[in-house]
């Protein structure tokens, strides 16, 4: 969930939360207003009518068109003390002014008079419909709600978005970013110190890893390079020392052992500074290739190089892809591609190629990787330990492919791996 949605929506839960408890107090405070003016006139009245009472006056006739009606009792001296001296309740009655039984507020009085005798007095006067005012009330709040809430929304997601657009601007510069690649300068102006930070810590990381991206690519090329005047050295001298008839065979195999692996020593330095070269952009001329071409005139070659596993091979032609590269790159993205197809495959097993005018698919069957497929294209990555590997052949794919635009994708499906490189 994004930022601005995660805080907007809190920030609706707290304000539902306080909405709510408003609501209840709002309608507490009303209810105890409204109670409070009936009982300071309910009071003020039963005081005439008592004073009246102890008086010897006459009472006001209950039948006239008074809103206030009462009524007087005499009561019992063991009721009189067990009762509160003044009790308010709401309840309903009837009003002659209104004909008919209205909600009312009663306030019940005990008084004693001059021969000792209790009086209770009910006093009640007509009161608001409390039903009615709780369905004003919450159908009032209901539409307050809505309205505060969508003009919340509303209102914090156009201030959020506002605010937070330098952190969007950052993330979008920081998805699209590629060490290595040329990518647009950033511009983020914003008055916000954190965001402006932050920026800036994006930036310097970023120009720290082209430094160090640019370091280790001349690192890895001029290393390269100059391993391999001594790696020939060494090689031609074990080739000379080899030639000497004096050798035990002990001796020659050991010898022969070291040239095998100065032999693999040697492509890996190779192919270390082809992609340092691939890097660099030290292959500028390019022209229409046909992969048809170029793969149709391998096949034969690496048919017979690996004929002792007996793996079948069919080539689907659906048209001719043709691409603008480099000859010599696109000659090493086919054959590194034919070459991971019979190496790692298993014995008696099948290769199945397809060429459309999109697309070069290549799918041969082989035991499912033994590492994440996200790491299938790093460098020296191998899905087992072979000699004829040096674990740099999907990264030389990987690094001629980002070169020229190219797309290729990996899948393991049915017992087959399957590399698809797809041109845009």
């Amino acid at each position: 969930m994004k930022l601005i949605w995660r805080l907007t929506l809190r920030i609706t839960l707290a304000l539902s939360l306080l909405l709510a408890g408003w609501a209840f107090f709002f309608y507490v405070a009303v209810m105890d207003e409204v109670n409070d003016q009936a009982d300071d006139a309910l009071e003020e009245y039963s005081v005439r009518l008592i004073r009246r009472q102890l008086a010897g006056l006459p009472l006001p006739d209950t039948d006239d068109e008074s809103m206030t009606v009462y009524s007087l009792i005499e009561v019992d001296a063991d009721y009189a003390e067990m009762a509160e001296p003044e009790r308010y309740s709401d309840s309903k009655a009837y009003i002659p002014a209104m004909d008919e039984e209205v909600p009312v507020r009663v306030l019940r009085t005990i008084f004693q008079d001059a021969h000792n005798r209790y009086y209770e007095l009910a006093a009640a006067t007509p009161t608001i419909e409390k039903d009615d005012l709780q369905e004003a009330i919450f159908t009032w709040i209901v539409w307050l709600y809505a309205i505060l809430l969508l003009a919340v929304v509303l209102i914090n997601g156009w201030v959020l978005w506002r605010s937070l657009r330098p952190l969007y601007v950052l993330l979008r510069w920081l998805d699209n970013y590629h060490i290595g690649e040329e990518n647009p300068p950033l511009e983020n102006p914003t008055r916000i110190t954190e965001f402006r930070k932050l920026t800036e810590a994006a930036r310097r990381s970023a120009e720290r890893s082209e430094q160090l991206f640019e370091e280790q690519k001349q690192f890895i090329g001029n290393a390269s390079h100059e391993m391999q005047t001594p790696l020939a050295v060494c090689r031609n001298r074990l080739e000379m020392l080899a030639a000497d008839n004096e050798l035990s065979e002990r001796q020659l195999g050991e010898i022969l052992g070291v040239l095998q692996t100065l032999e693999g020593l040697t492509r890996m330095n190779r192919t270390l500074l082809l992609l340092s070269k691939i890097d660099n952009g030290q292959f500028p001329e390019n022209g229409e290739v046909c992969l048809n071409d170029l793969l149709r005139s391998h096949l034969d070659a690496y048919a017979e190089i690996y004929g002792h596993r007996h793996i079948a091979l069919t080539l689907e032609e659906q048209g001719q892809l043709k691409v603008t590269m480099n000859s010599s790159l696109a000659e090493m993205l086919v054959t590194n591609l034919l070459k991971n197809a019979y190496l790692h495959n298993v014995k008696e097993g099948h290769i199945h190629i397809r060429i459309t005018p999109r697309s070069l698919r290549f799918a041969n069957t082989g035991e499912p990787l033994p590492f994440d497929e996200a790491d299938l294209f790093k460098r020296f990555r191998q899905g087992g330990h072979r000699e004829e590997s040096t674990g740099l052949g999907l990264a030389l794919v990987a690094s001629i492919c980002k070169r020229y635009g190219l797309h290729i994708a990996y899948a393991y499906t049915g017992g087959e791996h399957c590399f698809t490189v797809t041109k845009p």
